[in-house]
């Protein structure tokens, strides 16, 4: 049986028709809230079509409007595509090509530096369409303290307590054993050309047998919080609904440094591996990484 040319051209427009409303009800979905990372560390900024989609044969991009030229990665006729890439992520982007046949253009960001901190853009120029995903970075090291001097007038010691590799630049406090803060010298802070900050404090303590002085550095960030609210009247009630684009959460890093002061001046310490990496943002609360470094007077 042979179709007429209309019969034909009927076909080839509903075929057109379905398609259009297909790719009219495919959205471009990103991360609900930001994704922190440590520098360093490796990182997945998610991004997914939904429905799911064959996106092998699309042209999408990761991109950060803030920078000149502004491309991070590019997937063009089934290839990445390097033209015109940021020298700053050369050689630390990728996507599982395995995914993508599912609608998933996760990006991984490899080693990741403090000035990747920002705003990226999942895009797909065909479908006009776009997500952002907010990556926060963050960087926390373990304090170290150091007998810096004895004070015969109270028969104290002076402590000094320092910390490099923070950011953003953190607090740094002197604790007596009960957690009372502890009267100290301004906080010294440097900051070097790699953005990081160095900190260093001082503080005179009697010292007495068993008497635990805490040296912490703790730094807390908030990230933004946008909420999408919409309202109709349903007749004499108004019914709202709100979705969260991006959660309300603060991430806090913390580092604790103990020394328990004897009856002599000489001292050891012992510094701990990271024991608490609990990631609990951002419907469970703030995310907690903590150090220990225990020095006894010997």
């Amino acid at each position: 049986m042979v179709l007429s040319t209309t019969g034909l051209q009927f076909f080839q427009h509903i075929f057109l028709l379905l398609f259009l409303i297909h790719y009219c009800q495919i959205q471009v979905i990103g991360s609900s809230h930001p994704v922190t990372v440590t520098v360093g560390d490796d990182v997945i900024l998610p991004c997914h079509l939904k429905p799911a989609s064959d996106a092998s044969a699309m042209t999408f991009e990761w991109a950060r409007t803030d920078l000149k030229p502004r491309f991070v990665h590019v997937w063009h006729e089934g290839q990445d595509l390097h033209v015109n890439q940021h020298s700053a992520f050369k050689g630390r982007t990728s996507v599982d090509i395995r995914k993508l046949k599912n609608g998933d253009i996760s990006l991984m960001l490899s080693r990741v530096k403090l000035s990747d901190r920002g705003t990226y853009r999942c895009y797909f120029p065909d479908l006009d369409k776009a997500s952002a995903v907010q990556l926060v970075v963050g960087s926390a090291s373990l304090p170290g303290v150091s007998l810096a001097g004895i004070d015969r007038s109270i028969s104290g010691v002076v402590l000094q307590c320092e910390s490099a590799g923070w950011y953003p630049e953190p607090e740094l406090l002197w604790l007596d054993a009960e957690g009372n803060l502890l009267s100290a010298g301004p906080t010294e802070t440097l900051r070097g050309p790699d953005d990081l900050y160095t900190v260093s404090s001082r503080v005179t303590v009697e010292k007495r047998h068993s008497n635990n002085i805490t040296c912490r550095a703790t730094m807390i960030f908030c990230y933004s919080v946008s909420v999408l609210l919409s309202c109709f009247s349903l007749l004499y009630l108004v019914v709202c609904s709100f979705v969260l684009l991006y959660s309300s959460d603060c991430v806090s890093y913390s580092s604790v440094s103990q020394l328990l002061l004897g009856d002599l001046f000489s001292y050891l310490c012992i510094q701990d591996s990271p024991f608490i990496l609990s990631v609990l943002f951002p419907y469970l609360g703030p995310s907690v990484l903590s150090f220990t470094s225990h020095c006894f007077l010997v």
